[in-house]
């Protein structure tokens, strides 16, 4: 069946069974340890998700082959990362999981820093860059390379764990790190005498996105679910928005920073996405958003550094029809 006619299906089912999912249904996730999702985590603080009759279930793992093979099994049905993550090896066309929401966009989370000696992303031609694999940074770097015209093949690539930014950069022969926060501005303030900079910053980039998948088989049975989880998360982020001390506090103990150190990251690293502004993401069934075309040029990116072995189709990887059917729930 064709993606537009699977959508207007779903939407249709949606339509016709929101409303009577029973107190038992539980939704499973994995997430990176991140505050993007916070979002999921305040909604049941406040108790949204039980009013909609959902037990949503939360736990952090950081290391993405776990939770695609959690999902492969069946033992989650959610996952949250990046559209960059989402796509890389070894996912192909088969690979369960769906795109149904944003949830939030990096604005300063991500980026890449350099000695002072680089005074722009031509300069980094035959240095040493280090950078963990398959990172939303990589793709940063990649991206401004391309716009001058060059690859990561005119660079030295040396991989790291992005944890160890500080003690990489604090070596003179690497001249970059592709990392993210707070790792950035820890390196930064550590290694002050090689005169560091900030080199790139994803507050000047549309691409690193964090999404939220739901396995395809889940989602044709228990369309309505995800819609009502849809609308609790999008409720909480709204919360944020008119109460921020308030969802600071409630944020801060799930990841074990103090509410200071919350408002920091929120303040300077990344951006919650409303419903409105998801809905325009993501589009309506036979309507494709602004997502399509982050999904294309990031599929593009990950092509071409290797981080992925098959090209997906947006199509077939987006379903808008979910949050449209939750439109009628954000009241």
């Amino acid at each position: 069946m064709h993606k537009t006619a699977v959508s207007l299906a779903v939407a249709a089912l949606l339509a016709a069974t929101l409303g009577t999912a029973s107190a038992a249904d539980t939704i499973r996730i994995l997430t990176p340890t991140w505050l993007g999702f916070a979002p999921v985590l305040v909604a049941k603080d406040l108790g949204y998700f039980e009013a909609a009759g959902l037990d949503v279930d939360l736990k952090f793992e950081d290391d993405r082959s776990n939770v695609m093979a959690a999902m492969a099994r069946g033992d989650i049905d959610m996952d949250m990362r990046t559209v960059g993550e989402h796509q890389g090896r070894p996912r192909d066309a088969s690979t369960p999981g769906v795109i149904i929401g944003t949830i939030d966009k990096s604005v300063g989370g991500d980026g890449v820093i350099a000695d002072g000696s680089i005074n722009s992303v031509a300069d980094l031609k035959g240095k040493t860059i280090a950078a963990e694999p398959n990172i939303p940074a990589r793709l940063l770097l990649q991206l401004a390379l391309k716009e001058q015209g060059m690859t990561l093949a005119d660079l030295k690539i040396k991989e790291i764990a992005t944890a160890d930014t500080a003690a990489v950069f604090a070596d003179s022969s690497i001249s970059a790190v592709a990392s993210y926060e707070p790792a950035m501005s820890q390196a930064l303030k550590v290694n002050a005498g090689r005169n560091p900079k900030l080199l790139l910053s994803s507050k000047d980039s549309d691409i690193i996105i964090d999404i939220i998948t739901v396995r395809k088989d889940e989602l044709a049975a228990h369309p309505e679910k995800y819609a009502k989880f849809l609308a609790a998360v999008y409720k909480a982020v709204d919360y944020y928005k008119t109460n921020p001390a308030d969802y600071i506090k409630l944020a801060a103990p799930h990841f074990g920073l103090s509410e200071a150190e919350v408002k920091d990251i929120l303040d300077t690293s990344l951006n919650y996405t409303s419903f409105a502004e998801a809905q325009e993401m993501l589009g309506a069934p036979g309507t494709p958003g602004k997502l399509y075309g982050i999904f294309d040029t990031v599929m593009g990116l990950n092509l071409d550094n290797g981080a992925a072995d098959t090209k997906l189709d947006a199509n077939q990887q987006i379903d808008p029809s979910v949050i449209a059917a939750a439109a009628g729930l954000m009241k």
